[in-house]
C-alpha cells in the first residue's frame, strides 16, 4: 500500500486529546493493519512547538510551508477558546492552504470553527461540541450546524462532536480506508467502540440542561428520567406539576429547546441504548420496558434519533466488546 500522509495541524492552546486522539487510532492501524502506512506529521504555522490548553507542549515536525504538496488527510484540532483560534488569520491561512491540497479534511470538536472562519464549511453540514453548536451557527449562517451527532460528513470534510469523537472519526477513516477489520483491531486495541453509528448523539439526556429556571420543567425531567417506561402524556405531566399541558409544552420548549414529547423520545433511546449495550433481552421486550410498547416503534426512534437500527446498534457495541 501506498503511505498515506496525514497532516496535524497543532497551534498554541489546542486541546490536547484533540491531536493524541487521532494520532493513536493511526499509529495503532499502523502496527495491526499489513502494509498500512499512515505517516503521521504534526505541523505548526511556523514549525515552532505549541502549548497545548492542558499546559503539555507539542513539538512540531515542520511548518506548514514546508509539508509535502500532496497531503491525503489534514486534520484540524480544536481549542476551548475557540475566539482566539479565528482570530489568528496566520492559522486560518494554514488551515485553507493545508486543505486545498488534501484529499479530506476532518475538524475535530472545536476544530469546526477555524474551517468555518476559512470558509471551508460554507453552504456543508457540520458538527462540533454539543456546548459550542449555538456558537458556530450564530458566527457562521452559512453553516449547516448538527449539534447532536458524533461526526458529520460532507463531502470531503469530516467534522467531529466533543474531543473523544475526535477517536471515532479517526476509526472510521481506518474503515473507510482499510476496512471494518482493521477498525475493529483498533478499536480493541483502544477500548473504544468500533465506529460508534455517526448519528449517534453525543451527550446524553442526563447531560443536557439539568437546571432550567422553572420548576415545573425541572420536576418533569426527574419524573421522566427517573422512569422512562412510564405513561408521560404531556396531560399527566401538566397535572402532576399542577399547569396546563400547553403552558409545560411553552416552558419546555423556551427552556431546553425541546418539547416535553421529544424529551421523552430522547430519554428513552437513551435507556434502551444501555439496555441494548448491557443485556441480551429481545428489541421487542426491550422496547415494552422503555415504554415503546413495540419493536417497531423503537426501531423507528432509532432510526430518527441516532440513523440506525437498534439490532445495528447491539451489534456495533458488541463487536467493539469482544
Amino acid at each position: 500500500m501506498s503511505p498515506h500522509l496525514v497532516v496535524v495541524l497543532a497551534f498554541d492552546g489546542v486541546q490536547l486529546l484533540d491531536v493524541a486522539g487521532p494520532v493513536d487510532v493511526l499509529n495503532s492501524a499502523n502496527e495491526l493493519g499489513h502494509g498500512v502506512d499512515y505517516q503521521v506529521l504534526i505541523a505548526s504555522v511556523t514549525g515552532a512547538p505549541v502549548r497545548t490548553s492542558a499546559g503539555v507542549k507539542i513539538a512540531a515536525d515542520a511548518a506548514y510551508a514546508e509539508v509535502p504538496r500532496k497531503v491525503g488527510t489534514v486534520i484540524v484540532p480544536g481549542r476551548p477558546d475557540w475566539q482566539r483560534a479565528v482570530a489568528d488569520q496566520p492559522l486560518i491561512d494554514a488551515v485553507r492552504q493545508l486543505a486545498k491540497r488534501s484529499q479530506r479534511v476532518a475538524g475535530v470538536c472545536a476544530g469546526a470553527f477555524p474551517l468555518a472562519e476559512a470558509g471551508l464549511l460554507d453552504g456543508r453540514r457540520a458538527a462540533t461540541h454539543w456546548q459550542l453548536a449555538d456558537d458556530l451557527a450564530r458566527r457562521y449562517p452559512d453553516v449547516t450546524v448538527e449539534p447532536d451527532p458524533l461526526f458529520v460528513r460532507d463531502g470531503k470534510i469530516i467534522t467531529s462532536a466533543g474531543v473523544t469523537a475526535g477517536i471515532d472519526l479517526t476509526v472510521s477513516l481506518v474503515e473507510d480506508d482499510h476496512g471494518a477489520d482493521l477498525a475493529r483491531a483498533v478499536a480493541r486495541q483502544l477500548v473504544v467502540f468500533m465506529a460508534r453509528p455517526g448519528g449517534q448523539s453525543q451527550f446524553s439526556a442526563r447531560l443536557g440542561p439539568r437546571n432550567p429556571r422553572s420548576d415545573a420543567v425541572r420536576q418533569v425531567m426527574d419524573m421522566i428520567v427517573a422512569d422512562p417506561g412510564g405513561s408521560h402524556r404531556l396531560a399527566e405531566l401538566a397535572a402532576r406539576v399542577g399547569v396546563s399541558g400547553r403552558h409545560l409544552a411553552r416552558l419546555f420548549t423556551a427552556e431546553i429547546g425541546r418539547t416535553p414529547a421529544e424529551f421523552v423520545d430522547t430519554v428513552r433511546v437513551e435507556a434502551a441504548r444501555a439496555l441494548l449495550e448491557g443485556g441480551t433481552d429481545s428489541v421487542e421486550l426491550i422496547a415494552g420496558r422503555v415504554g415503546l410498547g413495540s419493536a417497531e416503534t423503537l426501531r423507528r426512534l432509532f432510526l430518527r434519533t441516532l440513523s440506525v437500527t437498534p439490532t445495528a446498534y447491539r451489534a456495533r457495541f458488541r463487536t467493539s466488546r469482544r
